[in-house]
């Protein structure tokens, strides 16, 4: 059980071999009892299924190492070319976790390029990426109260609460999205819970969402905290846009 978004509890997880549509998947009423029955365990709060707000689940292909159960299962991460001579190359990719994600990454790229006829060295040195921040990562120093005292200094309209949100989740990259605006009002329209047309805009030039669930779940997840008039007012936003729409270049 962790905090999560200022207001809640994340707790988990549970895991189960899955089968059927993976487009398709859930929670089950027995998952959600057992986790709450292990938090009324250990906390004074007591809980039950109608606490939850929220939840999510996904289906991880693991690499069948024939153990007992899919809790044992291995987490690493396995990589299977298939490199037919003068066919497309297909990588399969079983395992892998999100802490492993930059050396699974870095191990894919190798073995796909020598089958798209590329040499493995790129110029960069084999392991540049472990030294390589990721977008809007590159806070001087890591110091990121110093660097929100300098976001706030140089948009002193922002409320506290959304000048740390933009430089929780856009780091430096919160100026691109906030560009030479001088007032909230720059930002355009307010579809409520500190949700503007700006990030909405931000969010559709560069970080390629499409849709209310890409913003507010899969991007962020401002979600547990917009009510449903700014749910949906996001919604017809990404409707009305959605037609004939040339994107900005992505960089």
């Amino acid at each position: 059980m962790i905090p999560y978004e200022g207001n809640y509890s994340l707790i988990g997880t549970t895991d189960h071999d899955f089968t059927g549509d993976a487009s398709n998947v859930a929670i089950s009423p027995e998952e959600t009892d057992y986790l709450c029955a292990i938090a009324n365990a250990h906390f004074e709060k007591q809980i039950s299924a109608q606490d939850v707000v929220w939840s999510y689940s996904g289906v991880r292909p693991l690499y069948d190492d024939a153990a007992a159960n899919a809790s044992a299962v291995t987490r690493d991460y396995t990589l299977d070319l298939d490199a037919p001579s003068g066919e497309a190359p297909l990588l399969s990719v079983f395992g892998g976790k999100i802490t492993t994600y930059r050396c699974l990454a870095l191990e894919a790229v190798d073995k796909l390029l020598p089958a798209l006829g590329k040499p493995v060295s790129n110029g960069l040195g084999e392991n540049w990426t472990a030294h390589a921040p990721l977008p809007g990562g590159d806070i001087p120093k890591a110091d990121f109260e110093g660097f929100l005292r300098q976001l706030q200094a140089e948009y002193p309209f922002l409320p506290e609460d959304l000048a740390h949100r933009y430089g929780r989740a856009y780091g430096t990259r919160a100026r691109r999205l906030l560009g030479a605006a001088q007032s909230l009002a720059d930002l355009g329209q307010d579809f409520g819970q500190g949700v503007y047309d700006a990030e909405l805009r931000y969010l559709r030039d560069v970080e390629w969402a499409r849709s209310a669930e890409d913003v507010l779940w899969r991007r962020s997840k401002l979600g547990l905290h917009a009510g449903a008039d700014t749910q949906a007012a996001v919604g017809e936003w990404f409707k009305t846009i959605s037609g004939g729409v040339t994107l900005d270049k992505v960089s």
